[in-house]
């Protein structure tokens, strides 16, 4: 394939993609229609699915790019500090950020466990927002005893993000959800340590 084939079929990917993402977010998984999706970004039926298998693959391919976009603003912020506390306090803020993008926490928190699974959609946090936190964590909790926690940890402070995501789109304050997370974070840190 030629260079010039290679970039057609890598935008009309995206185009997909992107188009995808606006009617899943305007209208919900569920109400999206393909030829919604082919009409919103200019291509054909056939295109569609030369790229993808059907509408929950491309689906899926919106979830996978949210939830990396999501991981490295993480990774962006989070490499600022070296303190390990620091650095996870700033991955939260970071990842409240990230999850202000407009649509993103109905994609990532609400549609991609009803649409594609919650295996499937901890699989994808754990490849990119949850293995963050995770190495923050084990950064943070570096002793022996912490070791065999770290995984049940991760779960559930990746799930307090996630909730705390919501409720902040919902309109809950920011700056509360960003304490709270320290005082958990401290919190654990001062249980481990004892």
């Amino acid at each position: 394939m030629s260079r010039s084939n290679r970039e057609r079929t890598e935008q009309t990917r995206q185009a997909l993609m992107d188009a995808a993402r606006r009617l899943f977010v305007e209208k919900g998984y569920a109400e999206t229609a393909t030829p919604d999706i082919v009409t919103e970004a200019g291509v054909t039926r056939g295109a569609l699915y030369h790229h993808f298998e059907d509408k929950k693959a491309l689906f899926r391919a919106v979830i996978e790019r949210e939830a990396a976009g999501v991981a490295n603003e993480i990774e962006q912020r989070g490499t600022r500090q070296t303190a390990p506390r620091e650095a996870l306090l700033e991955g939260a803020a970071a990842y409240f950020d990230a999850m202000e993008v407009e649509g993103r926490t109905r994609l990532l928190l609400l549609e991609a466990p009803a649409v594609i699974g919650l295996s499937a959609t901890a699989k994808i946090d754990a490849e990119n927002a949850e293995a963050t936190l995770r190495a923050g964590l084990e950064a943070l909790l570096p002793q022996a005893g912490a070791s065999a926690l770290l995984g049940p940890l991760t779960a559930m402070l990746s799930a307090a993000f996630d909730r705390a995501a919501i409720a902040i789109e919902a309109g809950g304050s920011r700056e509360d959800y960003e304490r709270a997370i320290a005082a958990l974070v401290d919190g654990l840190a001062d249980q481990l340590r004892r």
